[in-house]
């Protein structure tokens, strides 16, 4: 049961299936996210080849390429070396501030289809 004063959060990380650095990454992600595991916290791994529809009009460029979304806003969205401090210290000033932060119109509707995304 999801404690209804948890924020809703997702976490999208923006890869393909051809890519090495995206296959090495994979563990890292969920190694990390699991550490900031709380309830409403989601995370979902996006082939941007497979799933072309849910992506829209953004352009992914360098891999892995992150969104962070809240029931509101754009916490992040861009690309991020794949480091696991790295992504320790993303999730640690987006997950937990909450701040929003300015991004193209196109990425605001691949948000909107995230919060509609199931599992």
């Amino acid at each position: 049961m999801r404690d209804d004063s948890a924020p809703l959060i997702w976490i999208a990380c923006l890869c393909a299936a051809w890519c090495r650095t995206c296959d090495d990454y994979a563990p890292v992600l969920r190694e990390v996210a699991a550490e900031f595991a709380a309830p409403g916290l989601t995370l979902h791994w996006i082939d941007i080849d497979d799933e072309a529809e849910l992506l829209g009009d953004c352009d992914v460029e360098t891999f892995p390429t992150l969104a962070i979304v809240d029931a509101d806003n754009v916490r992040f969205f861009g690309p991020l070396t794949p480091q696991p401090e790295t992504l320790r210290r993303l999730l640690r000033a987006t997950v937990q501030s909450g701040a929003a932060v300015p991004v193209a119109p196109e990425v605001l509707a691949f948000a909107a289809r995230l919060r509609r995304r199931r599992g």
